[in-house]
């Protein structure tokens, strides 16, 4: 996945804050990438309203 390019939010892998929860099905333009613990790769994915949050690979497809 490059950045600029649409995604789709289909699913959640944990509990999140209802904030994020609310972004499921929702598309977006991925912005960057973020390290998380440990040795994984966050996508920072940017949404209509201007909100922005990071999501594991697996928990978006491209659109």
């Amino acid at each position: 996945m490059e950045i600029g390019q649409k995604v789709k939010v289909y699913r959640l892998r944990d509990r999140v804050p209802s904030s994020v929860a609310q972004k499921l099905g929702k598309v977006g333009v991925i912005e960057g990438y973020k390290m998380t613990d440990g040795s994984g790769v966050g996508i920072v994915v940017k949404f209509e309203d201007n909100s922005a949050t990071w999501f594991f690979e697996d928990e978006i497809k491209p659109v």
